[in-house]
């Protein structure tokens, strides 16, 4: 078939961008790709750290026109919606080239049916807590999205239209009261073969993955492991994530050096070399509250890690809903740390349970379910 695939932007870091690459990694082979973006992708850097194997010829890319972008790029805030309704003007315009139009951008209305893949309800008008900016309360904000929504034509009754695929039961169930639609849950994938080490060879370590802003709340990871250690388990604790908000990197680092004999900062990895230093350690820890989702927890499990996670939203879910691995502050994080980490069995009877979890979250499995889908429309 001839698919246009709409999406901003590829470039790393960012779950979203990741299930983007790989719905063009999991169609470029059976079917004729258009990417239409804001931005042209730099490949290496999509391959290097999504771990697919893109190349120029695998679509045809189009951009809106460099006068639009230029006019865009002079706004002081992300504009995000205003690019994604400019980009849905484009897709009308394009569809009757194509017979099936995808997104992995949230929500839209393509004019007709297509596929969608909704993280977060973009038009949703509340947002989760770690989304808000300053600019989100201004007055303007609702005659925004109001303009926007006319701009990319976007009514509920052409979401509504669509098959809507979502990154966990939770989004699920938000995506089902805004919109009144069943969506299909397609976990996102985590990607490269993780080293198969076994649990007497790894490292008494904790991981936390992801990028680097306060919403990762980084100081509460430091602070149970803290804890932990002071509880007696000597743990080591690797942040490993890419650079986003720079006050905030700096803060970090601080905390890095206070801390310099057990935490270890690892910046930008190639992703291989996170896959081997993630499945050297044994434990993982995920201090985020209310994300739809939550990668980095899916890749704890991939490796074959104990992850510790906030008692809400994807990450609980991630895991199962297990309640020794669910914690609310980093007092019980460390609590929930200490009793697993003191009793072999425990670790066992987890391991295994996580191991059947972990494979919701492969290539393999997200590829297949997707290409099924795709197929069937």
């Amino acid at each position: 078939m001839r698919l246009l695939v709409v999406q901003p932007s590829l470039a790393p870091p960012g779950g979203g961008h990741l299930v983007a690459a790989w719905v063009i990694e999991a169609l470029r082979r059976d079917h004729r790709l258009t990417l239409l973006a804001w931005e042209p992708p730099d490949l290496a850097s999509v391959n290097r750290h999504f771990g697919t194997s893109l190349v120029p010829g695998d679509f045809t890319l189009v951009l809106p026109s460099a006068a639009v972008r230029r006019l865009v790029a002079w706004s002081p805030l992300p504009a995000a919606l205003l690019k994604h309704a400019l980009l849905m003007r484009l897709a009308r315009r394009l569809a009757g080239r194509h017979d099936l139009l995808l997104t992995a951008d949230n929500e839209t209305d393509f004019g007709r049916p297509g596929i969608q893949y909704v993280h977060y309800p973009k038009l949703d008008p509340g947002r989760p807590d770690v989304d808000l900016q300053w600019y989100h309360g201004a007055p303007l904000v609702a005659a925004y999205r109001a303009f926007t929504r006319r701009l990319g034509r976007t009514t509920d009754a052409g979401v509504r239209a669509n098959l809507t695929l979502v990154n966990s039961a939770y989004t699920a169930a938000r995506v089902r009261e805004l919109y009144g639609i069943e969506p299909v849950v397609l976990y996102p994938p985590v990607p490269g073969e993780f080293p198969a080490v076994p649990w007497h060879a790894r490292n008494d370590g904790v991981v936390a993955i992801g990028r680097l802003s306060p919403e990762k709340r980084l100081a509460d990871v430091v602070h149970a492991v803290h804890l932990a250690r002071r509880g007696g388990a000597d743990l080591d604790l690797h942040l490993i994530g890419s650079e986003g908000d720079r006050a905030y990197l700096d803060e970090v680092r601080a905390l890095v050096r206070e801390h310099a004999a057990w935490v270890h900062l690892h910046l930008d990895l190639a992703r291989d070399e996170l896959l081997h230093l993630v499945a050297a350690q044994r434990y993982g820890l995920h201090a985020m509250i209310d994300e739809p989702f939550g990668i980095a927890v899916a890749e704890m499990l991939r490796a074959g890690c104990i992850p510790f996670v906030h008692a809400s939203a994807g990450p609980r879910e991630i895991v199962g809903d297990d309640p020794r691995l669910l914690f609310r502050d980093p007092a019980e994080a460390a609590q929930r740390l200490l009793a697993v980490h003191r009793d072999p069995a425990a670790q066992d009877a987890l391991r295994a349970s996580l191991a059947v979890r972990a494979q919701e979250f492969s290539t393999t499995r997200f590829v297949d379910e997707l290409r099924t889908l795709v197929a069937g429309r």
